[in-house]
């Protein structure tokens, strides 16, 4: 049973990322050959031959300008494949996507004031769901918890976000 939301990167930042990332660069379309890298704006793996960009993304920064907070230092930017165009968003995909068993995840939790109260690492189980869910629980179990960021160890890859349900 799945109790919370990945969250995929809201389509109004996807318009302003497809101009200009939030490292200020271009936004750089181009065929992905292979497919397979994770989509931020719909949760999904690339298809072989879609039109994707790949853009540097501020999550942190971005949560905290619409809420008032400051991350300081923790405030982190790094890349995100994108549709080069605009997309359906989210469908029919797993709870938790991008859930590959045996991937190490991290889990970095953040507080209302936009810094770092804690993490987990997380070695994705077979039973990924129950694992995320537990995980999920774990830290919103912490009244400081406002927000979970879920990355990828191997390249420190941001792939969603989890919030507090108010």
């Amino acid at each position: 049973m799945t109790v919370f939301t990945a969250r995929a990167i809201e389509p109004a930042v996807l318009a302003e990322l497809r101009v200009a990332d939030d490292a200020g660069r271009p936004c750089v379309p181009y065929v992905h050959e292979e497919g397979g890298d994770p989509l931020r704006c719909c949760l999904r793996p690339v298809r072989a031959g879609e039109r994707v960009a790949l853009v540097s993304y501020a999550p942190l920064r971005r949560w905290a300008a619409a809420t008032g907070a400051e991350p300081g230092a923790y405030d982190e930017q790094g890349p995100v494949f994108i549709h080069a165009e605009e997309c359906r968003g989210p469908g029919d995909t797993e709870a938790y996507p991008f859930s590959r068993s045996g991937a190490l995840r991290t889990l970095r939790r953040y507080g209302a004031d936009g810094r770092i109260v804690g993490g987990r690492l997380l070695e994705i189980p077979e039973a990924a769901t129950e694992a995320f869910d537990a995980a999920f629980a774990e830290a919103f179990a912490d009244p400081d918890v406002a927000l979970v960021h879920v990355r990828a160890v191997e390249y420190g890859c941001f792939h969603y976000e989890v919030r507090r349900d108010l």
